[in-house]
């Protein structure tokens, strides 16, 4: 068999673009966090308590995901921290 000619190996090109491909995967199936804005936070924040998601503890100013137990003092942080909460366990929920 013939040596292959270096400059027509495009393994490394393939190898390349496979790895890119695989990003954008990726990026497709993460959660996007950056578009929460306050009254974005605020409406999740509501909803989450009406859904017994959330506790609000008014002595502390925080709120308290039950699921995790983990208090915020800040709605947009709580947001943020349940969407990929959420992401997480669908994610997981998949893999079984």
């Amino acid at each position: 068999m013939a040596d292959i000619d270096p400059h027509h190996d495009t393994s490394a090109d393939y190898e390349q673009f496979e790895k890119e491909l695989l990003a954008q995967d990726r990026d497709a199936a993460s959660v996007a966090t950056a578009d929460v804005n306050d009254a974005t936070a605020q409406r999740l924040v509501s909803d989450l308590v009406d859904a017994d998601v959330l506790t609000p503890v008014p002595e502390d100013q925080v709120l308290v995901h039950e699921p995790s137990g983990t208090a915020f003092d800040s709605s947009t942080q709580l947001a943020v921290f349940h969407r990929g909460w959420t992401a997480g366990r669908d994610a997981d929920a998949e893999g079984e």
